[in-house]
């Protein structure tokens, strides 16, 4: 595994996902199509189990909301979750611990904030394109290891492009 540097946080979206070096070329196309308006983030920091079932949901609801444009990437979706299948079980199953819900309970708290995570990405993502969320979930269906994902996760989950902060700093 790659390990990356607390100076740049941003290479582990542009290496896991093969989005190439981050150029100012790139940074511009991380602008998105037209604005977003997401709910503001949770105070408590998320847990791993958070990150990879946010993931799975802002990726679920991102490409139905593509699937009508040429970056169609529900097939890339597919992929994603099947070679990671055993990762998102075993988040949602620490989710479950996590809201103390029981494995054969209707899932009550869980369903809640998987809606709640859903309406946060109905209008797109923040600051990615079609695109660009179709170029990152081809890399993502290829991924090895959940420190990967979650790192990534992390990342796309953030309310602004890490790509265009990390420029602003050079």
């Amino acid at each position: 595994m790659i390990r990356i540097g607390i100076k740049r946080p941003w290479l582990a979206v542009t290496i896991a996902c093969g989005l190439g070096a981050a150029t100012p070329a790139l940074a511009q196309s991380a602008v998105p199509e037209m604005p977003h308006t997401v709910a503001a983030p949770p105070t408590a920091r998320p847990s791993e189990a958070q990150k990879l079932r946010r993931m799975d949901i802002m990726l679920m609801v991102t490409g139905l909301r593509c699937r009508t444009t040429a970056d169609d990437f529900m097939e890339d979706y597919g992929k994603f979750t099947s070679s990671h299948m055993s990762e998102l079980n075993e988040a949602n199953a620490q989710l479950r611990a996590e809201l103390g819900v029981a494995a054969d309970a209707s899932g009550g708290p869980l369903d809640r904030m998987s809606v709640v995570m859903a309406n946060e990405y109905g209008g797109g993502h923040p600051w990615l394109s079609c695109h660009q969320l179709r170029s990152i979930t081809q890399g993502l269906a290829t991924v090895q290891g959940r420190a990967t994902l979650v790192e990534v996760a992390g990342q796309l989950l953030e309310r602004q492009p890490p790509i265009l902060m990390a420029l602003a700093m050079r």
